[in-house]
């Protein structure tokens, strides 16, 4: 029996994956919050402006995972916006650090949901992600 022989892909095709064309996944931060329904979508961009106003300036945002992120030398947090509620996700060690000012919140080992039907803590937020940037800039470059 002959092995089919691999068809060469257009430069269209290599420019994507199968999958993002056939799910329509975002390619940007603006694209992925534009697909976002209200009332997430204000919540979402409670939780972006949060973020931003604590992150380094040099910072950029990124999808990573398919999901938003802030980026100053490696990933600060992640954010992103589901049905009935908003996440965070700063890593393990920064939701530990705050356990106590958690309670009241859904939190597994690295995420933080934020229930839609509730303010946005931005204060709380701007906490965790400025122990993320004192994180980020104590560790020690390999």
């Amino acid at each position: 029996m002959k092995k089919a022989k691999p068809q060469k892909r257009s430069s269209v095709e290599k420019g994507k994956s199968a999958a993002k064309k056939s799910t329509g996944t975002p390619n940007t931060v603006a694209e992925y919050l534009a697909r976002v329904p209200e009332p997430a979508r204000s919540a979402l961009n409670q939780i972006r402006a949060a973020i931003r106003s604590v992150a380094p300036p040099e910072s950029i945002e990124i999808l990573s995972y398919r999901i938003p992120a802030f980026k100053h030398k490696k990933v600060l947090v992640w954010y992103a916006a589901f049905s009935d509620h908003c996440s965070l996700f700063p890593t393990a060690a920064a939701i530990e650090a705050f356990k106590d000012e958690l309670k009241g919140f859904t939190v597994s080992k690295g995420t933080i949901q934020f229930p839609l039907d509730k303010p946005v803590p931005a204060p709380l937020i701007k906490k965790i992600v400025k122990k993320r940037v004192a994180q980020s800039e104590g560790e020690k470059k390999s």
